[in-house]
């Protein structure tokens, strides 16, 4: 006997358990699977951790509008739910003249996007707020803060399954049929099982993409093609140089090798890039030989780094929708609207902001299932 529910979320990462939540409050009956052995195993949990304030993204898309909504809510969530957050500020420096351009127009987007409380700062300012700091100017943003990842999503767990949702581990989405009542879902694992969902929202992330085109009945050429993008982290041996996050200008693939802090003050940098060649398993090895290029990097705003002071931590995959050398991508949350099959959300693309705005993803993903 065929299982019927009223929505199938697949993908229980931070995105998909925000979505599950959006929609258990919403009286919904709702099913989360997930191919790993419990919550947030893949991008969600091998992140920096950092709530971004908005800076980033290009003014009038999606990571734009839901980063500084979800910051918002997020920062509200943690407060409410006593989740282990802080806001602790961060520095985007430029280390020489030949940069102000750039961080000035950084500074311009950051308000175009709403973030009101960004503010240039003079090298003499940025120093006295970071004495250990190298840089000609630098950008302030104290809404940047950091959060318990892990403590975020066990929340959001928790909401959902108060309101009703079931969670089932070790079960892959194999394959979807769209039907006149919904979707006919083949879940994989050692107990294999059918569902029947009216709704099906995909936020399998790294799989996003793979699951979308499992689905018979959709259109998989409106699909982008998925890219795997690898980013190591070092943590640093010793005393924190910094008490604010301390980001260069970023590149195209990410923010750059940046400095962050754990809840417990210690000091890690990362991540760099690495694309990973097509059909690449999902490999989470860390190669310590990058620490070579990752203090060049550091030393260009941090020059007393130490010999010998970093040490290979972890890495984590960026499920990109571009390759390398192209324009950053935008957020894909396609509905109804966009593919045109009635109750299905893709969520493609879903990297950096998305641990910020999840809670905001999750409420325009529910808005466009109707």
């Amino acid at each position: 006997m065929t299982e019927r529910v009223d929505a199938l979320v697949v993908g229980a990462g931070v995105v998909g358990l925000a979505v599950a939540r959006e929609l258990a409050l919403a009286g919904l009956e709702v099913i989360v699977i997930d191919r790993a052995e419990g919550i947030g195993t893949g991008t969600s949990s091998r992140n920096s951790e950092v709530i971004h304030a908005g800076l980033y993204y290009a003014p009038g898309s999606l990571k734009a509008a839901l980063c500084v909504q979800g910051r918002d809510a997020l920062y509200g969530y943690c407060a409410e739910r006593g989740i282990a957050h802080r806001r602790c500020g961060k520095l985007v420096v430029a280390v020489d003249d030949s940069e102000r351009a750039a961080l000035e127009a950084l500074h311009a987007q950051a308000l175009a996007n709403g973030v009101d409380d960004a503010r240039l700062v003079s090298a003499a300012e940025a120093r006295a707020m970071e004495s250990a700091l190298v840089a000609a100017a630098a950008l302030h943003s104290p809404s940047t803060g950091i959060v318990d990842s892990h403590g975020f999503m066990l929340a959001l767990q928790g909401d959902a399954e108060d309101h009703g949702a079931m969670f089932a581990f070790h079960s892959p989405f194999e394959a979807a049929t769209v039907t006149s009542e919904g979707f006919d879902v083949r879940v994989g694992g050692a107990e294999p099982m059918r569902l029947s969902a009216r709704l099906l929202i995909n936020a399998a992330g790294l799989a996003a993409c793979d699951a979308a085109s499992r689905i018979e009945g959709f259109d998989a050429q409106t699909l982008p093609k998925a890219r795997l993008c690898k980013g190591h982290y070092f943590s640093l041996a010793g005393r924190a140089p910094f008490s604010r996050l301390v980001y260069p200008l970023h590149n195209r693939a990410g923010l750059g090798v940046h400095f962050t802090l754990d809840l417990g003050g210690q000091g890690k940098f990362g991540p760099d890039v690495q694309w990973l060649a097509d059909g690449a398993p999902e490999d989470y090895t860390v190669d310590g030989s990058r620490a070579e290029a990752f203090a060049r990097d550091i030393r260009r705003y941090w020059p007393a780094l130490p010999e010998g002071a970093l040490v290979p931590a972890y890495s984590g995959l960026r499920p990109k929708i571009v390759g390398p050398g192209e324009p950053a991508a935008d957020f894909r949350i396609d509905g109804p609207g966009q593919h045109g099959v009635p109750g299905l959300v893709n969520l493609l693309g879903i990297e950096s902001p998305g641990l910020t705005a999840a809670l905001a993803v999750a409420r325009l993903a529910a808005q466009r299932l109707s």
